[in-house]
């Protein structure tokens, strides 16, 4: 399984950008993907989790801003950033387990695959 992310770059605060992650697996839908993130200086945090099916979970930091979403059909998913703050500001790393459940998702050390990361950068 190998994931690659990408979309990063500079946003103005209170604006938007997206990131995608492709993955490289046989079969998509039995893949749970989840972005986290890491600013400087900080430790690694749980941004957002979506399953084969569609369910979702978010961290508090990021619910109502950030929306994650998937298309089965070109085995990518999608982190949406709206309203960004400059606290947003981190590399961002899209991960994947194969599991068709959800618990545990917001722990990274639940994902054994992980992408290199995209630098997100939002000035105030």
């Amino acid at each position: 399984v190998q994931l690659q992310a990408s979309g990063g770059g500079l946003v103005e605060a209170g604006g938007s950008t997206r990131l995608s992650c492709t993955v490289s697996v046989r079969s998509f839908s039995t893949i749970i993907v989840g972005w986290f993130r890491q600013a400087p200086g900080k430790e690694r945090e749980f941004v957002a989790a979506i399953s084969s099916s569609g369910s979702s979970t978010y961290a508090e930091s990021v619910k109502g801003r950030f929306t994650i979403s998937r298309d089965n059909a070109k085995n990518t998913v999608y982190l949406h950033m709206n309203s960004v703050k400059p606290e947003d500001t981190a590399v961002y790393h899209c991960a994947g387990r194969q599991s068709n459940r959800m618990d545990h998702s917001t722990w990274p050390s639940r994902y054994p695959y992980w992408g290199q990361g995209t630098l997100v950068t939002v000035s105030s």
